[in-house]
């Protein structure tokens, strides 16, 4: 018998930096939309409000995250369990081609 195949990953196009700096941000609980624009200028990917937008759309529709009751007008979005699933592949995979590409980079000196 072969091996297992992992789920299919949620293709998130062109916009996927974006979606991987949205997840990031709520890695750590809840957030509404303008945490998540502060936390990702601190992080050095800023957001345009439109982006901002169109990725939690877009992260909403894939059940990656979900929205929770609205506070005080603002509307905090929570990762789901398949999202920080996701998140997981991802982070470890872009951790791959880190490594990799480090180790190119040095043997290229």
């Amino acid at each position: 018998m072969g091996k297992a195949q992992p789920a299919a990953e949620p293709d998130l196009g062109r916009f996927s930096d974006p979606a991987l700096v949205v997840l990031t941000c709520l890695a750590d609980g809840p957030k509404h939309g303008y945490a998540i624009l502060q936390e990702s200028e601190s992080l050095g990917f800023p957001l345009s409000l439109g982006t901002l937008y169109g990725a939690l759309n877009r992260l909403e529709r894939l059940r990656l995250i979900e929205a929770e009751a609205s506070v005080d007008r603002r509307r905090p979005y929570r990762l789901t369990d398949t999202g920080v699933g996701h998140l997981k592949s991802r982070l470890a995979s872009l951790n791959r081609v880190v490594r990799y590409g480090s180790r190119k980079l040095e043997g290229a000196r």
